[in-house]
């Protein structure tokens, strides 16, 4: 998370305001100067502006999951006023905010065997429904079960029309709750056994995510999901608005998984993305 008070001064740069760079010593912002997103003069005493919204937004929405800034300062400033109203009630300045929700949601296209705080538990949601699992921490899968996270809420609501797309695996899917927020996911992914494969969109920014938020912390136990027919989906089904408005945010030279890299050639080379959702109505 970035703090609301670089949150504010990102704020005035997207509204084409000009920051003087003694305000701005943060080392996120130092990323975004390298990454050409902002530009700060050469001088000493000089300002900081706004070279590309588009990126910003895209940098944003990857790295800390902000979809509007501006909701995210508003929303951001009423937990601070939470904290400060609890502070003054108790007299208790190490008080922690609480949060209403934790947890993930679990979907299945069959019964699923499971434990839960030590006693074995069916995840079967009607279709239409959800599961959801609060305490996380006493939530233990088969270990044969392979954990499908999906990223997009279509595909998680619909995963009886793309069922044959994991006909080779025990899947349990699970989505992160608030989407795109919680940490609980990769908490939990971390010390469970079972291995994870990570289905988002076939762009630059899915794979990116998939980067920075999952095999960053599981390692060699993640994979991204990549079709076996995905260069004749991203020739017939590509969005080349995706590709041109997207920007590498990863480090291409680090990747050993070559499946990965051939789906990056594979976007080079018809300049377009793939949303997931394009997936649902795929026959088989």
């Amino acid at each position: 998370m970035i703090s609301t008070v670089i949150a504010e001064k990102l704020l005035l740069l997207m509204s084409g305001e000009k920051v003087p760079a003694s305000k701005l010593k943060y080392p996120v912002i130092t990323e975004l100067i390298t990454e050409g997103i902002l530009h700060k003069p050469g001088k000493i005493k000089s300002n900081v502006q706004l070279i590309n919204k588009e990126q910003l937004e895209l940098f944003l929405k990857n790295r800390f999951a902000i979809h509007d800034l501006g909701k995210y300062i508003e929303t951001a400033k009423k937990v601070e006023v939470q904290r400060a109203e609890l502070v003054e009630v108790s007299s208790n300045s190490k008080l922690k905010a609480v949060r209403t929700f934790k947890g993930f949601l679990v979907n299945c296209n069959t019964p699923v065997q499971t434990v839960f705080n030590g006693s074995p538990y069916v995840v079967n949601p009607t279709e239409g429904t959800f599961q959801f699992i609060y305490d996380f921490e006493k939530f233990f899968p088969n270990k044969h079960l392979t954990i499908v996270g999906i990223e997009n809420p279509e595909n998680f609501r619909n995963i009886h029309k793309q069922q044959f797309l994991f006909k080779n695996i025990n899947p349990l899917f699970v989505s992160r709750y608030p989407q795109n927020q919680s940490k609980d996911l990769i908490k939990w992914l971390q010390y469970i056994p079972n291995n994870y494969i990570h289905f988002g969109d076939f762009d630059f920014a899915g794979i990116g995510i998939y980067l920075h938020e999952f095999r960053k912390y599981l390692s060699v136990k993640s994979s991204f999901f990549i079709p076996e027919n995905i260069e004749q989906l991203i020739y017939k089904f590509g969005n080349k608005e995706r590709y041109d408005v997207q920007r590498i945010n990863f480090d291409i030279g680090k990747i050993d998984d070559q499946n990965l890299l051939k789906l990056i050639e594979t976007i080079h080379k018809y300049k377009k993305g793939l949303d997931q959702e394009v997936l649902i109505n795929i026959i088989e």
